[in-house]
């Protein structure tokens, strides 16, 4: 099997253990079509996905049914949580990382590029305006 670059092609983590490489990611109708795909994994479906930014996020999301996790690779992120009604802000260097619990909206900050690799439970995320 030839090697993938991860922030071109995600990978699924679905049920019995299993790792499927995706199609390249092409913005955000991707996402769609990747829900399709793996629908029946339902909740105990994660995707693996690696993205650099070069500015703070322009919006919030949240994952209501399951964790995920946020490793940073390059440069610093600040993830920022909203908790009781609290902005909880937490600075992740390379290799570091921080767990969104289920229900948790949340954004990041940056002052650079940063590269980070998120693993998520995304069925039924939102997302809102920052």
């Amino acid at each position: 099997m030839p090697a993938n670059d991860l922030s071109q092609a995600p990978v699924h983590l679905g049920r019995g253990a299993t790792a499927i490489a995706q199609p390249p990611f092409t913005g955000a109708e991707w996402y769609a079509a990747y829900g399709q795909r793996h629908a029946d994994d339902g909740d105990e479906g994660r995707l693996i996905a690696m993205h650099t930014f070069a500015r703070s996020w322009d919006s919030w999301e949240m994952h209501p049914r399951g964790s995920e996790v946020v490793i940073c690779t390059q440069g610093e992120l600040t993830l920022v949580q909203e908790i009781d009604g609290e902005h909880r802000r937490t600075t992740l260097q390379p290799g570091q990382y921080a767990i969104n619990p289920p229900g948790v909206w949340h954004t990041a900050d940056v002052s650079a590029p940063v590269t980070a690799i998120f693993v998520t439970a995304g069925a039924g995320t939102e997302h809102r305006a920052r």
